[in-house]
C-alpha cells in the first residue's frame, strides 16, 4: 500500500502554481512588500465574500483575536465565555488583553460549544463570548446571538477552520459582531506563511481596528493607543486572491470527501462519524471521529482512557495512513490556567472528547483510492485488537 497523508498542500498548488508563481514574482518586481493594492484588493473581495463591509488583513488568526478583544477594550476585570476544546489561541488572546477566560463544555456531537450552558456562566463582568467554528463546523449563531443580544454582550466569532462555512445561508465571521480568520497554510483558504484577517459590518470597530494593527496610528508618527504591528504582507494578499477564487470549489470536494467517509465509517465498530448541525454548512476543515468503548471492546484497551485512540493511531500510522489528535487535553486543564481552579471532571464533555477524538486525512486532493485505504485500515486495525482479545 502507498502511504496516505493527513494533508498534501503541494497537489493544490500544482493545479494554481503557474498563476501564483507569476503574481508572486509581480509583487516581488514591484517593490511594494508592505501594504498597496495587493492587499487592499484582497480585503475587498474577501469581505464581499463574506457578506461583511469591512475586511482587515493582519498578520495571523491569533492576532486577528486579540485585535477583536482590543477594539472592543476589553481588559482587566473583564471576563470572555470559550470553549476549552479549541486552539490555545482562542483563550490566550483573552489572557493576553488582561481579561480572564471562562471556559463552558462543548456538546458531544458537534464540538462546539453547548448553548445551554452559556448563560449559567454570564456574569456581571462577562464582556463577550467567542464561539469557535472548529473544524469548519459551524456555531448556532441564530440561537447565540439571541443569548448574547439578551445579555448585551459582544460575539467574536473564532473562524479560524471554517472559512466559507455557513449558518443560516450566511457566511462565518458575518453574524457575529467580528470574525476572525486564520490564513495558516493547511486552513481552507491557506496562505504561502502566516496571515489573517478581521470582518465586521461596524465602521467604528474598523477603524479601531485599523489604527491599532498600525501601532496606534492613525497618521504616520502620531500615536494614539499601545497597539501593535500585524500586517498582511503584498506576497501572502495575491497568493490569497488566486486561492479565494477557488476556495468554493474546493470547500465542495471536502463536503465529497466527508460524506463518502460518512458512509463508509457509518457501521463500524466503536467509531463514531461527526455529524453536521442542522442548519449549518460545514467546511470540512478536519474530519475528526471518536473511537468509543463498549461492552465489547477488548479489554486491554478500555481500561484506560484513551487507550483505544491512541492504539488505533498507532496501527494506522504503522500502515501508513495519517492522522492526528486535535486536541489532547482541553485549556481548562493546561498548566498554564491551573490558577483559575478548573478541575479534572468539570467540564465532562470536553474531557471524553480528548480522550476519543481522531482526526483522518482530509483535504481537496484526496483521491477515493486514498480514502478506501483509510477506511480499509481502520477496519482492519480494529479487527485485529477484537482477535488480539480472544
Amino acid at each position: 500500500m502507498n502511504k496516505v497523508p493527513l494533508l498534501n498542500l503541494t497537489r493544490q498548488f500544482e493545479t494554481i502554481s503557474e498563476e501564483v508563481n507569476a503574481a508572486v514574482l509581480q509583487v516581488l518586481g514591484s517593490g511594494g512588500y508592505i501594504g498597496g493594492p495587493a492587499v487592499s484588493n484582497f480585503e475587498q473581495q474577501f469581505a464581499a465574500y463574506t457578506g461583511t463591509s469591512e475586511c482587515i488583513g493582519c498578520n495571523s488568526g491569533t492576532d486577528a483575536l486579540f485585535l477583536a478583544l482590543r477594539a472592543l477594550e476589553i481588559g482587566p476585570g473583564d471576563e470572555v465565555i470559550a470553549p476549552p476544546f479549541t486552539f490555545f489561541a482562542t483563550a490566550e488572546v483573552i489572557s493576553a488583553v488582561g481579561a480572564t477566560p471562562v471556559f463552558v463544555d462543548i456538546d458531544a456531537n458537534t464540538f462546539n460549544l453547548d448553548l445551554n450552558l452559556i448563560e449559567a456562566a454570564i456574569t456581571e463582568k462577562t464582556r463577550a463570548i467567542i464561539p469557535v467554528h472548529l473544524f469548519g463546523q459551524p456555531v448556532d449563531m441564530t440561537r447565540l446571538m439571541a443569548i448574547a443580544e439578551a445579555h448585551n454582550l459582544a460575539v467574536i466569532e473564532d473562524c479560524a477552520q471554517a472559512t466559507g462555512a455557513e449558518w443560516a445561508g450566511k457566511k462565518v465571521g458575518s453574524i457575529g459582531h467580528i470574525g476572525c480568520f486564520s490564513f495558516y497554510p493547511t486552513k481552507n483558504l491557506g496562505a504561502a506563511g502566516d496571515g489573517g484577517a478581521i470582518t465586521t459590518n461596524d465602521p467604528a470597530i474598523a477603524a479601531n481596528i485599523r489604527m491599532l494593527k498600525e501601532h496606534g496610528s492613525r497618521a504616520r508618527y502620531y500615536h494614539e493607543a499601545i497597539g501593535m504591528n500585524s500586517r498582511l504582507d503584498a506576497v501572502q494578499a495575491v497568493v490569497l486572491q488566486i486561492k479565494l477564487r477557488f476556495l468554493d470549489t474546493w470547500n465542495q470536494q471536502r463536503q465529497q470527501i466527508a460524506e463518502r467517509y460518512q458512509q463508509l465509517l457509518s457501521r463500524i465498530p466503536h467509531i463514531v462519524p461527526p455529524q453536521e448541525i442542522g442548519g449549518g454548512r460545514s467546511v470540512w476543515n478536519q474530519y475528526t471521529i471518536r473511537l468509543v468503548n463498549s461492552p465489547d471492546a477488548p479489554s486491554h484497551l478500555s481500561r484506560e482512557p484513551g487507550a483505544l485512540r491512541d492504539w488505533v493511531r498507532n496501527e494506522l500510522q504503522s500502515r501508513g495512513v495519517g492522522s492526528i489528535v486535535y486536541y489532547p487535553l482541553p485549556l481548562h486543564l493546561q498548566s498554564v490556567y491551573r490558577d483559575l481552579g478548573y478541575q479534572p471532571g468539570q467540564l465532562p464533555v470536553s474531557e471524553q472528547m480528548c480522550h476519543e477524538v481522531l482526526s483522518l486525512p482530509m483535504f481537496p486532493e484526496l483521491s477515493a483510492e486514498e480514502q478506501d485505504q483509510v477506511i480499509y485500515s481502520l477496519k482492519d486495525c480494529l479487527a485485529t485488537a477484537v482477535e488480539s482479545q480472544s
